[in-house]
């Protein structure tokens, strides 16, 4: 598998020049648009090849974790109630959508908006208690006690993140959000800022692979159910407006972030974790998904 992998990196390494790195936060600016990485896991064993070892952080990636525990706090009604269940093909930080949906409430958890309400139902008396679950929960799954935040990137999305804060009180105005939406915005930048690399992404998506159950211990993690809705968002919405044409292409479930990192499911069968800072027009890895198509389409990973 290893040298597998590979081919397929030194293989898809071109389409780096084809994408851009995020600039909308200054700190994700200074990668390297060079990098390219991927790990799989077939929960016994694990094949990593290319920049593997590079560390960057969540965004977006995160947004599947922390609906999970959202979940586990308050259970599948007071989600719900938040959120909805269809994709939007709008933009991953569009407003417009939140003022025209019936029930004023992000059409999903998937895009910036609902993530943010999601973010506001993390249980915890203050914000650090709150990032601290969040922080426990990615460790947990990712079998890494080391994850931590990156506090420039941190810092960088707290100081630019005017497009967020907008929707942050929008929500607090129509009562989606109960709290503090400064707090909640902590929470969400916070929860963005947590740095892993490949390897962590694909013990996580791991665990889901398998329903909630971790591959290394053989506990269950988290109910099997909520990891079932967490894939069916991954399916529907986890590439953002451009989900439709992953799902037709590769047919997994997977959730991009603009760190460049994509956590993609084969379900019962591989986790895998790949890394591309260069991105596509719709902020997802152009190099990683290339990846993730080879892989898919030779050696049949499409669940349709």
């Amino acid at each position: 598998m290893k040298s597998i992998l590979e081919k397929v990196v030194k293989m898809n390494k071109k389409y780096t020049k084809d994408g851009k790195v995020a600039s909308y936060i200054p700190e994700l600016a200074i990668a390297d648009a060079s990098h390219l990485g991927v790990c799989i896991s077939d929960g016994n064993e694990m094949f990593c090849s290319g920049d593997s070892n590079v560390k960057f952080t969540l965004q977006s990636v995160s947004k599947s974790l922390v609906l999970i525990l959202a979940l586990m706090d308050h259970g599948e009604e007071k989600v719900f109630e938040k959120v909805g269940k269809e994709p939007t093909g709008d933009p991953f930080n569009s407003i417009i959508r939140l003022e025209t949906y019936k029930k004023q409430k992000p059409y999903n958890p998937m895009i910036n908006a609902g993530a943010i309400a999601i973010a506001g139902l993390v249980k915890g008396e203050t914000v650090e208690v709150r990032v601290q679950r969040i922080l426990k929960f990615v460790q947990q799954i990712a079998h890494n006690a080391g994850i931590g935040l990156n506090q420039a990137v941190f810092r960088s999305e707290r100081d630019t993140g005017h497009r967020n804060r907008s929707i942050a009180h929008f929500l607090k105005d129509i009562g989606n959000i109960e709290g503090d939406p400064d707090e909640v915005l902590q929470v969400y930048f916070s929860q963005c800022s947590i740095e892993i690399d490949c390897r962590d992404l694909s013990n996580m998506a791991m665990v889901l692979a398998l329903d909630g159950k971790s591959h290394i211990t053989g506990e269950q993690l988290f109910p099997a159910r909520f990891a079932k809705i967490a894939k069916a968002y991954m399916t529907t919405c986890g590439m953002y407006d451009g989900s439709g044409e992953f799902a037709i292409k590769v047919g997994i479930p997977a959730k991009s972030g603009v760190g460049g990192g994509i956590l993609a499911v084969v379900p019962n069968r591989y986790g895998i974790g790949v890394f591309g800072p260069a991105l596509d027009e719709k902020g997802n890895s152009i190099a990683g998904l290339k990846i993730l198509e080879t892989l898919s389409e030779d050696y049949n990973f499409n669940i349709f």
